[in-house]
């Protein structure tokens, strides 16, 4: 997980993410990315922090990972299950920090997304 370049969303993004709940998995269930997908099937509210935390404040691969980090158990743990664990060359290092306890993961964002 290292930062880079700012993601690549397609033209309506923005708007497709703050649709409603109903909109956005009928988007997803026709989606053939497995990130956007899953983005696309969280609810509303996890969307809507997405776009605040994530797009609105530049876009960067950090901001996507401090973020992810940030997230409850619930969208984390998907997102390993959903995402990570079904690519075709799964990230071990994304996976395993993904599973650690809110303190080692606060921890890397202190000292190394923020240090």
């Amino acid at each position: 997980m290292t930062s880079g370049p700012s993601l690549s969303l397609p033209a309506g993004a923005r708007a497709v993410l703050l649709a409603p709940d109903p909109v956005t998995r009928v988007i997803a269930a026709g989606d053939g990315d497995p990130e956007r997908r899953w983005m696309l099937r969280r609810p509303w509210r996890v969307r809507r922090s997405f776009v605040a935390e994530v797009l609105d404040a530049g876009g960067t691969h950090a901001h996507q990972e401090r973020w992810m980090l940030r997230q409850d158990d619930d969208v984390r743990l998907s997102y390993v299950e959903t995402v990570l664990l079904a690519a075709p060359a799964p990230d071990r290092e994304a996976i395993w920090l993904l599973r650690q306890s809110v303190d080692v993961r606060a921890s890397y964002v202190d000292e190394v997304l923020d240090g």
